[in-house]
């Protein structure tokens, strides 16, 4: 199951491949065997899965399981990382960027991780932003070892392990330069060059669907007023991140600009569930009435 399930993945069939692993940690658990590091390594293979498809949330889920089984595994600590960052949560994906570097100084992907999150923090929280980071864990010197060497995966079936961990570095390595695409545009956007900036995030699409880029995409299609496009990549937004108020609210912008207030409205009182107090929507609420 588990090689058939790496098959999938290579042919870039997301789904049939998560239902493969999940069938094959069923048949641990039935088994009722420990095998912590399989059942870490199906999970973290799952999870390459669900990062691939856009679902961040069940990536975290499945790496943070995965840690639990065997603490500081590098790709599990990698996959939950790019989820954090893909959902915005920036002190997260640092914190593991930087748990990853030390058990592995080498790995350039965290130390491209840890820069973009560095400069992320840095405008979101000011110069005080390491005060408003978790702890960063302490990685003891086995853990180092254990994960440096080329059999990682566990004993037996090598070539399968490697097989197997091999397939989801794909994914890390695509959801990365999504990431880097996806600042690229934002870059342009900040210098009001919105057309640029939707080729960007449509090639960061590309390799990663993600909530934030179809939002970042939707709101370039607002300023360049193709409210249709804006309302598709909100809709696709949502569908991954179905209370995410960047994609209700721009949606909402969208919709009204088409003259569909009706609809516009249900996408503002949605948000105002879940922020209430959201000046912005309350203010669109106002001239919606009017």
């Amino acid at each position: 199951l588990r090689r058939a399930g790496n098959e999938e993945f290579r042919r870039g069939q997301y789904g049939p491949a998560a239902e493969l692993y999940t069938r094959a940690l069923e048949l641990l658990e039935a088994a009722g065997e420990a095998a912590a590091e399989e059942r870490s390594v199906l999970l973290a293979n799952r999870a390459a899965c669900y990062l691939k498809d856009g679902a961040c949330s069940l990536c975290v889920a499945d790496c943070s399981t995965a840690l639990e089984l065997v603490p500081f595994g590098v790709k599990p600590l990698l996959r939950r990382a790019a989820a954090c960052e893909a959902l915005e949560k920036y002190r997260l994906a640092y914190v593991d960027y930087k748990t990853v570097l030390q058990v592995d100084c080498t790995i350039q992907a965290a130390h491209d991780g840890v820069n973009r999150m560095t400069k992320a923090l840095l405008e979101k929280d000011g110069v005080n932003w390491r005060q408003k980071l978790p702890p960063i864990p302490t990685v003891p010197a086995a853990a180092q070892t254990r994960w440096s060497g080329p059999s990682a995966g566990g004993p037996g079936a090598n070539t399968s392990v490697t097989a197997l961990r091999g397939e989801p570095d794909q994914a890390a390595t695509s959801t990365q330069r999504a990431q880097t695409l996806k600042e690229e545009g934002n870059e342009l956007v900040k210098k009001g060059n919105h057309k640029k900036a939707v080729e960007k995030y449509s090639e960061s699409l590309k390799l990663n669907q993600e909530c934030a880029t179809y939002t970042n995409r939707a709101l370039c299609y607002l300023s360049l007023k193709q409210y249709k496009e804006a309302v598709q990549d909100c809709t696709e937004g949502l569908r991954l991140d179905p209370k995410n108020v960047k994609a209700l609210y721009r949606r909402a912008q969208a919709l009204k600009e088409l003259k569909d207030y009706k609809s516009s409205i249900a996408d503002i009182k949605s948000l105002l569930k879940t922020e209430p107090k959201n000046t912005a929507a309350l203010r669109l609420l106002q001239e919606l009435n009017r």
